[in-house]
């Protein structure tokens, strides 16, 4: 087995102090280790002339912006931490983010979507997900004892170790008791193949692809598209917006904002200064009566036999 170098030991030991997850460890090691190869040499050799053609060249291969500033936070970490060098994090700069609306769906199309789902664990799990709008990796994560049916609240262990409490819908929980009475799960409230471990990330993804599909849903459909649609149902439904940020665990009000740009409630009830104009018909043969009300979404169908 190789022998893993003192630069690289002590980069992960500073990562380890400073309690980042194995999930951005290794994502760091591996665009260190990327950076060095792209120049041949040791990183601890390259400075900030080459970090800058490097991100010129990952800019001209069409690299993501997600990409680049995951390389940009793992050299920040490389340079300022590591090799102590604090004044180059400053001077690379991250890529700018792209402001684009996050994808929801209608009510009818989770019920169409969650009754899609192949499977009684993905279907609850991902049912789970859009109750009480848990990101991918906290919904793989929840336990059993993380079910507080007598407080109507879950334990969830959030995004950079911080913890909150969710919503417990009564439905929900009567969902999850009819889930376990059938898969009587132990540790792990969705546990994997191996019962000892929980189930993968990638096993709910393909789960949300095969249930668009065979929903006939055009969305790109995501667990994360399930945590936006959740929270702009509770802006519609006329919930706090800080409430919601409670619920989402989002350290910004600004972040939980952008809801507002696609809750339809909130567009649809602003009148606009079309609609205070004496205007005659601009459409031959068009009547002056305005659309019907759409129909209500149909309910959920039983989730859990039971």
């Amino acid at each position: 087995m190789a022998t893993m170098s003192p630069l690289r030991c002590r980069m992960i030991e500073d990562m380890t102090i400073r309690n980042l997850s194995p999930a951005t460890q290794q994502s760091y090691l591996l665009a260190v280790t990327k950076f060095s190869r792209h120049f041949g040499r040791s990183p601890d050799q390259l400075g900030i002339e080459e970090v800058r053609a490097y991100q010129v060249h990952l800019t001209t291969q069409g690299v993501a912006w997600a990409s680049l500033n995951q390389a940009v936070c793992a050299l920040r970490f490389f340079f300022g931490v590591t090799l102590g060098r604090g004044e180059v994090p400053e001077m690379i700069p991250y890529a700018r983010t792209p402001r684009r609306l996050p994808v929801v769906l209608s009510g009818e199309e989770i019920v169409r979507f969650l009754e899609a789902v192949p499977g009684l664990k993905p279907r609850v799990a991902l049912v789970t997900a859009y109750a009480a709008g848990l990101r991918l990796s906290e919904v793989v994560a929840l336990q059993c004892a993380d079910i507080d049916s007598s407080r109507g609240v879950i334990r969830i262990r959030g995004k950079g170790g911080k913890e909150r409490q969710a919503l417990l819908s009564a439905r929900l929980l009567a969902i999850l008791r009819a889930y376990w009475l059938v898969a009587r799960p132990n540790l792990w409230l969705f546990p994997g193949r191996d019962p000892h471990r929980p189930i993968s990330p990638k096993m709910l993804g393909m789960a949300c692809h095969l249930a668009c599909e065979a929903a006939g849903l055009t969305k790109p459909v995501t667990v994360h598209a399930l945590r936006h649609s959740f929270a702009t149902h509770l802006l519609e439904n006329g919930t706090d917006l800080r409430v919601i940020q409670v619920l989402l665990g989002h350290n910004h009000l600004s972040t939980t904002a952008l809801y507002t740009q696609v809750a339809t409630t909130t567009i649809r009830n602003t009148a606009s200064p079309l609609d205070r104009l004496a205007l005659n018909a601009i459409v031959p043969g068009m009547s002056g009566q305005l659309p019907a009300e759409p129909t209500p979404a149909p309910a959920l169908n039983a989730i859990a036999p039971g």
